[in-house]
């Protein structure tokens, strides 16, 4: 099956941005890794070392993780620098460029499979979470992350600032199909993995404060991470100064209380959890 129009514009928006995504977004993706890792059942200790496959890897924080933990692992992400990255960072890690939902391995090749927010960019979902089934023997687990909406305060900062900049996003950067979509929500995120065929499907919400700076959460957009980047990116010199301006502007509400010289950001986010169990047949 081709790709969407989504998935194509998700492979120019990230790529060859790992550097940058490392130094930025990373920090705040790589929360719930542990939690993720504890949802697969992917434990320290065991006689026999789970295979544990993640699923748009990035820069590879969860792989590192699960490779802690004593896992055998196999990462997997659809930018080549992303891959590249990781196989770099984390030796020990069999990295490959690969993407859902389509995914190079043979059926129940893996005990556990992780995707840490690799469902939001993905153009169909549901196809992505049956190919995790797939790959996942009889008694393995599936564990993944998305973004919850709406969002929290802080993950909303920076689309608050290209809006009150009067900026839209521009048709190049196609939003995911109606159709393929599902509700950000617990639930919703639940009934995804359960239509998928997993069984026991738990989900969770997680809710944390991301402390960052100024500096270091404008970089992210500056260098055209991720889909907000994007929009950065893609404006005058004029306009990309004044999305800055509004982005000062607005992040004084998130400012540390101790007023850090540094610029200090204290940023709200939620996400969503999920967990499901591949049952033979």
């Amino acid at each position: 099956m081709t790709r969407t129009a989504f998935d194509e514009s998700e492979r120019r928006t990230w790529a060859g941005r790992a550097d940058a995504y490392a130094n930025s977004f990373a920090k705040l993706c790589a929360y719930p890794v542990p939690l993720l890792l504890d949802a697969a059942g992917v434990r320290a200790g065991v006689r026999d070392p789970a295979r544990v496959l993640d699923v748009g890897t990035g820069t590879g924080t969860a792989a590192a993780a699960a490779y802690g933990r004593g896992a055998r692992v196999t990462a997997v992400d659809a930018a080549p620098d992303m891959v590249a990255r990781t196989a770099r960072e984390v030796p020990g890690v069999e990295a490959h460029v690969a993407a859902l939902p389509h995914l190079p391995f043979p059926d129940a090749a893996f005990d556990a499979v992780i995707g840490n927010f690799v469902l939001n960019h993905v153009g169909r979902p549901r196809e992505a979470v049956r190919e995790l089934r797939r790959v996942l023997r009889p008694g393995g687990r599936a564990a993944v992350t998305v973004w919850a909406a709406p969002p929290a305060a802080g993950q909303a900062l920076l689309g608050r600032a290209v809006q009150a900049a009067g900026v839209s996003r521009p048709a190049h950067l196609p939003a995911l199909a109606p159709e393929e979509d599902f509700p950000r929500t617990e639930q919703g995120l639940v009934a995804l993995l359960a239509e998928a065929g997993l069984t026991d499907v738990v989900g969770e919400t997680l809710a944390w404060d991301h402390r960052t700076t100024r500096e270091e959460w404008w970089s992210g957009p500056a260098a055209g991470v991720a889909t907000v980047g994007q929009v950065v990116t893609g404006q005058s010199p004029a306009v990309v100064a004044e999305i800055k301006e509004r982005f000062a502007s607005l992040a004084e509400e998130f400012a540390d209380g101790d007023n850090d010289p540094d610029g200090v950001l204290v940023l709200p986010h939620k996400a969503l959890l999920a967990r499901g169990l591949c049952r033979a047949g």
